[in-house]
């Protein structure tokens, strides 16, 4: 299969708590690299991925949505000013109707939330002709919300999908459509996909959050989200073990200027290498 030709799908920005970000990691670090605001909270992208085949239009998670109301938007700084899903996609040349599959790492709000769109009192789908891509065991998790991540999972971005026939439920590792595999990964929630698909120089990792910025190398610094820490430190370390060995391209969703980098491993750990924008 000829590979696939990638576009950088911006959809806004938004902040998150830097402490929550970088959980046991003390301020004084994390700061330097991602400057806090008076509140605390780091400035970071909802960059999404769009997958342009000879068949298919995949895109790669849908960005926070626009159904939050103005106290949601002010706790997590919401900007859509810069960039917005539907104009992104238009700048690449596509329309919301012309993507044929959507595939979702995982459940969360920021996400997922764009799956949907709410016209008046109603719900509809963002992409009415995709099938959606989901885990399964990830699926029976969102459904059945843990107290840690009950916020993060909300039933309007995720019971549209099924009942509107769309959702394609995928068991494991493995491909899900022609010239796209997944991984998966438990730390940060249960059962979250890492999408490996080939680009024009390489395979493509979209390394959702696993590694949601490039700050998020180091062993400890994992994000105080993880619902099994842990867990993420151990199928970090061994990803970007196999990312240096393999040549991956590390596609990053949240980190406020890479979109795309390499990784090397030396005496003190993992190194970015390469960091670009998917357009060098």
């Amino acid at each position: 299969m000829s590979a696939f030709a990638l576009h950088a799908i911006e959809t806004g920005r938004f902040r998150l708590d830097g402490g929550a970000m970088f959980g046991v990691v003390p301020r004084p670090l994390w700061e330097k690299r991602l400057a806090p605001d008076e509140r605390n909270r780091i400035l970071l992208a909802m960059r999404c991925l769009l997958l342009e085949g000879a068949d298919r239009l995949v895109l790669v998670d849908a960005g926070l949505g626009h159904k939050y109301d103005a106290r949601f938007q002010e706790l997590y700084a919401v900007d859509h000013e810069t960039a917005t899903l539907e104009r992104s996609l238009g700048a690449a040349g596509f329309g919301p109707d012309d993507v044929t599959d959507v595939v979702l790492t995982h459940l969360h709000f920021d996400h997922g939330g764009g799956v949907t769109t709410r016209v008046g009192d109603r719900l509809r789908l963002t992409f009415p002709n995709a099938h959606h891509h989901v885990q399964r065991r990830h699926w029976d998790w969102a459904r059945t919300p843990n107290p840690r991540e009950k916020a993060s999972f909300f039933a309007e971005n995720i019971d549209p999908l099924e009942a509107e026939g769309v959702l394609v439920l995928h068991d494991g590792p493995g491909e899900i459509l022609p010239g796209i595999r997944v991984r998966t990964f438990d730390g940060h929630t249960e059962a979250q996909q890492v999408v490996l698909a080939e680009g024009p120089h390489g395979t493509v990792a979209f390394v959702a959050d696993l590694l949601p910025t490039q700050h998020h190398l180091g062993a400890a610094w994992t994000m105080g989200y993880d619902v099994r820490p842990l867990i993420t430190m151990a199928e970090k370390a061994a990803f970007l073990e196999e990312a240096a060995q393999e040549g991956l391209h590390l596609f990053f969703e949240h980190d406020p200027e890479v979109e795309l980098a390499s990784v090397t491993m030396t005496e003190r750990g993992p190194v970015l290498v390469d960091a670009r924008r998917v357009t060098d």
